[in-house]
């Protein structure tokens, strides 16, 4: 069984009540949503007991009191900039996002294309916006931003920008992706708040790196190895230790611009409300975890799991060789080597012993499962039938589907569809078990327990199609590949 490590009852307790409190400092609280607001896997794999939907569960407590406004950066839609997690540009995600907000009750209030500089795309993706019925707002680019202090807070700098009207106490301001310019937005808008008499403020949430937590502890080391195509370090926040001489953890990005910032609240409010960019934050995370060897245990997993990602990035060409050298440095750090992990060792053993390419899946009680290549299945979908067997209780030697279903479907594929492999991806070897199951009681069995498959850590020892990657992630499978393709052509699907 998963140990927990999280309390999400209690994060989502404690952070609506601290989000809260910072509306009552300021009035109004623009809070800068960094990070998945959706689907936070990341977060649910080193916090075990974190649900990937907290946030916006979270958010769904304050819905009465919380607007939204999404921010893209209008270069973005000029270049058809590609979220690489999901797949789809950034000004399609914006879309699935309103819907996603609005499908949980939270009220999008507009969109701000920031850095406008009137680029066709962006202004015909502006139309689109307003058809759809959604207000958007022009925010512009600024001379010497984010030095030029004089500039920036008048009239010719934030005051150039359209001014973004918010009815509610909380405006939640997020985006697509990273360098949208949520920060900017933010401060933009209390510029004009504060020439219009309004008290508003601003906070950041973001889940990591965790403040309270260590330094180097196991689940700041694995944000690091998250963000290591990034660049981002985490650090002690120095100006916390100059104000309140406490060790708290931050990362480059915020404590460089601090200074920055610090400016910009002066010359907006006279003062600056915080001392630290760690001051900003508001994220409770690390009060609530409640094993912390629990947490330590999966975040080293994850940093692993990491590694192997920067290095079929690598293979692939998508990236060089400093991520995989940074996470090599952080598996040190975390005492971690590709050996605390047992599937890998199992899926390569496998694959020597066969000859073709393996696949291995840990069970929770630690039994390790195995699936080869064959003349009618993939080494992944062997995997797959294999492990539900063994979860179902039912002997390895019995066929869930019969030879017979699946040799016409290997036909269909190379005959009719042009497919060269005929071998079956797991989305076909599943519909087939889930056919096959409404006749053969020992495919019902093993069709039934697709749900204990959730957070089960695969290893392949090959790079597998995205077909496979893709309908592992659906089952909530935790995978990692050798840096090998299974041929040597230059063209992979």
């Amino acid at each position: 069984m998963k140990k927990t490590g999280f309390d999400n009852d209690l994060y989502l307790k404690t952070q609506s009540e601290h989000i809260m409190a910072r509306i009552a400092k300021f009035g109004k609280l623009y809070l800068e949503f960094g990070g998945k607001l959706f689907d936070d896997y990341h977060a649910s794999r080193v916090l075990p007991g974190f649900k990937p939907d907290s946030k916006i569960t979270m958010l769904k407590q304050l819905r009465d009191q919380t607007e939204i406004v999404i921010a893209i950066n209008a270069d973005d839609i000029e270049k058809n900039k590609v979220r690489g997690d999901i797949g789809i540009t950034y000004d399609m995600d914006l879309l699935r996002l309103v819907d996603a907000f609005t499908a949980n009750g939270l009220y999008v209030g507009s969109v701000v294309l920031t850095r406008f500089r009137g680029q066709p795309s962006a202004i015909a993706y502006e139309k689109k916006l307003k058809a759809l019925g959604l207000r958007t707002f022009r925010h512009y680019p600024i001379e010497g931003y984010p030095a030029n202090l004089p500039l920036i807070i008048s009239e010719e700098g934030y005051g150039r920008n359209d001014y973004i009207e918010t009815t509610r106490p909380l405006v939640v301001v997020t985006a697509p992706g990273p360098g949208s310019g949520k920060m900017a937005t933010c401060l933009s808008q209390l510029w004009h708040e504060q020439k219009r008499g309004v008290k508003a403020g601003y906070a950041k949430f973001e889940t990591f790196p965790i403040w309270n937590l260590p330094l180097n502890h196991p689940v700041n080391l694995a944000y690091e190895a998250a963000t290591a195509d990034l660049s981002d370090v985490n650090m002690i926040d120095p100006w916390h230790m100059e104000a309140y001489r406490v060790p708290v953890v931050n990362y480059n990005r915020d404590v460089e611009v601090f200074p920055v910032l610090r400016n910009i609240f002066e010359g907006i409010f006279g003062e600056s409300p915080y001392k630290s960019p760690t001051d900003m934050g508001v994220n409770m995370a690390g009060n609530c975890i409640v094993d912390d060897e629990v947490c330590r245990q999966a975040a080293r997993q994850e940093i692993i799991r990491r590694y192997y990602d920067a290095l079929c990035e690598r293979r692939k060409g998508n990236a060089g060789d400093e991520p995989v050298r940074k996470i090599e440095l952080l598996m040190k750090k975390a005492g971690v080597t590709v050996a605390d992990r047992p599937v890998v060792a199992a899926a390569n053993v496998r694959s020597t012993e066969t000859g073709g390419p393996a696949a291995a899946m840990q069970l929770p009680d630690g039994t390790v499962i195995t699936g080869k290549t064959s003349p009618l299945l993939g080494a992944s979908s062997a995997l797959i039938l294999n492990a539900l067997k063994a979860l179902a209780g039912i002997d390895d030697k019995v066929k869930l589907i019969a030879p017979e279903v699946i040799e016409p479907i290997m036909e269909l594929k190379v005959r009719y569809l042009g497919n060269h492999n005929p071998l079956l991806h797991i989305d076909e070897i599943l519909i087939a078990l889930a056919l096959a199951a409404s006749e053969n009681p020992a495919a019902q069995a093993a069709y039934a327990r697709l749900p204990e498959l959730a957070g089960l850590e695969v290893h392949s020892s090959v790079i597998l199609s995205q077909v496979d990657v893709g309908v592992f992630k659906k089952l909530g499978v935790n995978l990692t590949c050798e840096p090998a393709y299974q041929n040597k052509k230059l063209y992979h699907t």
